[in-house]
């Protein structure tokens, strides 16, 4: 079953790829408006599909700190920080209002903490590197949150924050995010996992 636009959607999809061809090359589709700080940091594989008014925001010197695999597709509203590395593997598919950051304003853990006396903006930039795997599935509204890692094959539930690691062929979900199930291979299934 295909997708059935309007025509105004239809021409705005046509101008968008349009300029997609023009300006994002090996990319499947654009779609406008975007908002790209920084462009020379980002690296993509062919065919990168992304939903209207997503933002890219990244530090445009030469090296690439946000790094997108082959055939990922982002819905509408995905915004992605990537100050020091954000990397998202082969075949991702990310629902809209999708928020991944690399970067904090202050340092909450550790020896060295930000004051609340010094206003947000002022404070001391803090990187730790994101990780998505390949074939992950990202729900609606899901905050990623600096120093992550989520592993290959995993689906995240909507409306979650991504505040640890996890692991390969999981299902997680919630506020904050825990494992909910795991993929079995022997039974070919997904396992719900107990309680505890």
């Amino acid at each position: 079953m295909g997708n059935k636009y309007s025509t105004s959607e239809f021409i705005s999809n046509v101008f968008a790829l349009f300029c997609t061809k023009l300006f994002y090359k090996n990319a499947r589709l654009i779609r406008r408006p975007v908002y790209m700080r920084g462009k020379s940091s980002i690296s993509y594989g062919e065919g990168l599909t992304t939903g209207h008014s997503c933002r890219f925001d990244l530090p445009g010197e030469s090296t690439k700190t946000l790094i997108i695999g082959k055939h990922c597709e982002m819905g509408d509203n995905v915004h992605i920080v990537a100050h020091e590395e954000v990397v998202i593997g082969d075949n991702c598919l990310m629902a809209s209002k999708i928020f991944i950051s690399d970067t904090n304003h202050g340092d909450y853990v550790g020896d060295k903490q930000s004051s609340p006396e010094i206003p947000p903006n002022g404070r001391q930039l803090i990187t730790r590197p994101v990780s998505i795997g390949n074939n992950v599935w990202i729900g609606e509204n899901v905050c990623i949150l600096p120093g992550v890692r989520i592993g290959n094959g995993c689906i995240i539930g909507a409306n979650s924050v991504v505040n640890k690691e996890i692991p390969d062929n999981c299902i997680a979900a919630g506020v904050p995010i825990k494992v909910i199930k795991r993929w079995d291979e022997d039974k070919l299934s997904w396992i719900k996992l107990e309680e505890r």
